[in-house]
C-alpha cells in the first residue's frame, strides 16, 4: 500500500504545473495526482482552477491531442478513443471536438491499410468466411465501426 503524504498545496502546484506541462493532462488525471499528494478536495478544486486560469489544463486541447496521437501512432478508430476519452471522464463536447479533427479520407485510408495488412498476415486462411471473421474482429478491436468494416468486406 502506497503512503499519501501531505506535501502542501504550494509544492503540490508547482510539481502539477510541470506534470501538466510535459505533455496534455485530463482533468481527471490531475485530480487523482493531485490527491495522491495528499491534498484534500476544497486544495484539489483550488490548484485546478488556477492550472484552468492559467492555461496549464485546458480539456478540449487534450482531446484533440489525444484523438490525433491514438489515430496516428496507434492506428485506434474513433470508437475506441471515444471510449477512452469518456474513461478519463471528458465531456461529450470535447470529445466530438477531438473526434473531428481526423480527417475523413484519412480514417478511411488507415481502415483499409490496417484491412490489407490484416488480410496479408490471414493468406493461409482458406475458408473466406473466417479469414473475414478475423479480419472484422481485429477491425472491431481497433476501434472502427462496424458499418465501415462491412462496407470494405464486401469488396474484398
Amino acid at each position: 500500500m502506497s503512503k499519501v503524504l501531505n506535501i502542501g498545496i504550494e509544492k503540490s502546484t508547482e510539481k502539477i504545473k510541470h506534470y501538466c506541462a510535459y505533455q496534455e493532462r485530463s482533468h481527471q488525471e490531475v485530480k487523482d495526482k493531485l490527491y495522491s499528494f495528499g491534498l484534500y478536495p476544497e486544495q484539489v478544486d483550488a490548484v485546478i482552477s488556477e492550472l484552468i486560469t492559467e492555461n496549464f489544463l485546458n480539456e478540449e486541447r487534450y482531446a484533440i491531442a489525444f484523438s490525433r496521437g491514438k489515430f496516428n501512432i496507434k492506428d485506434w478508430g474513433k470508437q475506441k478513443i471515444k471510449f477512452e476519452l469518456k474513461k478519463n471522464r471528458v465531456s461529450d463536447y470535447c470529445i466530438k471536438i477531438g473526434l473531428s479533427t481526423i480527417d475523413e479520407n484519412d480514417y478511411q485510408k488507415k481502415l483499409e491499410k490496417l484491412l490489407m495488412a490484416k488480410s496479408n498476415t490471414l493468406r493461409s486462411e482458406k475458408n473466406i468466411f473466417i479469414k473475414k471473421k478475423k479480419i472484422q474482429s481485429f477491425l472491431i478491436q481497433k476501434g472502427y465501426e462496424t458499418s465501415l468494416i462491412n462496407d470494405l468486406l464486401q469488396k474484398l
